[in-house]
């Protein structure tokens, strides 16, 4: 049982790295065993810089020589770029890219009809229970029983699930226990503004400011990305969190993942 006035408990968190956000979230961090639904007008607005802190945790395991979980992308808007990655302290050999049957070449058409082969493969990722993470840019227009049954098969996924949606999805009710809209706060700034949550309504958005895309010294970043995330960022409880520092994007034009 849960008072509505409080944040409710969830089973398991990631913390997300920044300390302001852990706080508004329920159990301190993004939830396992459900899905948060993250509410873009378009892509690139820093919703990977959002996310790198706990992917990092994820695939590393904590630090680089730990022994990390999987991280799968389903249909990402663009190539990755896994140097890119690499320097946010995502260890690229973690990160599985899936595509429907049309391939990489279909991922515009997907944006409009729904891929029958796609969300079949996101369902049974989610089942499977041996999965870290979960990314995924649902098509548009989807149907709200086709969430009820990615929000049922996140019950058996330890760890955090995100479904990137448009923003004309916040007036359609979703299975989703954790919904946020993003939009831009500025340069280098992220707003969140939470739609669903269990807890009390929140009235003002979350700004976050985001590490910068690029850096005076490139040379000190890549040595501090090769020693991995502290260990206090991937802790899943709601202690103070300062946001990580990146210096490259994760989303680049460069096709060095495939």
């Amino acid at each position: 049982m849960w008072c509505a006035h409080r944040l409710g408990q969830v089973s398991g968190v990631t913390a997300t790295g920044f300390a302001v956000l852990d706080a508004e979230l329920p159990g301190g961090g993004w939830p396992h065993r459900a899905l948060t639904e993250l509410l873009l007008p378009h892509p690139g607005l820093g919703e990977l810089r959002l996310l790198v802190p706990a992917l990092a945790c994820i695939a590393n395991g904590g630090a680089p020589a730990a022994g990390g979980r999987s991280v799968m992308l389903f249909d990402p808007p663009a190539a990755l770029c896994g140097w890119a990655l690499a320097r946010l302290g995502v260890e690229a050999q973690q990160l599985l890219v899936i595509h429907g049957r049309e391939g990489a070449r279909g991922a515009a058409l997907r944006r409009v009809l729904p891929s029958a082969d796609l969300l079949w493969a996101l369902e049974q990722a989610l089942k499977s229970g041996h999965v870290g993470a979960v990314l995924a840019w649902l098509p548009q227009r989807l149907r709200a029983d086709v969430l009820r049954r990615l929000q049922l098969a996140a019950q058996a996924h330890d760890g955090p699930a995100f479904l990137f949606r448009e923003v004309e999805a916040r007036l359609k009710p979703s299975a989703a226990p954790l919904r946020l809209l993003l939009h831009s706060a500025g340069i280098d700034r992220l707003a969140l503004r939470v739609l669903k949550r269990r807890g009390p309504p929140l009235a003002q958005p979350v700004v976050l400011a985001l590490s910068p895309v690029l850096r005076a010294d490139p040379g000190r970043a890549a040595a501090s990305s090769l020693a991995g995330p502290p260990a206090d960022a991937c802790s899943a409880t709601p202690r103070a969190q300062g946001a990580a520092r990146h210096d490259e994007a994760a989303i680049d034009a460069v096709p060095a993942l495939s």
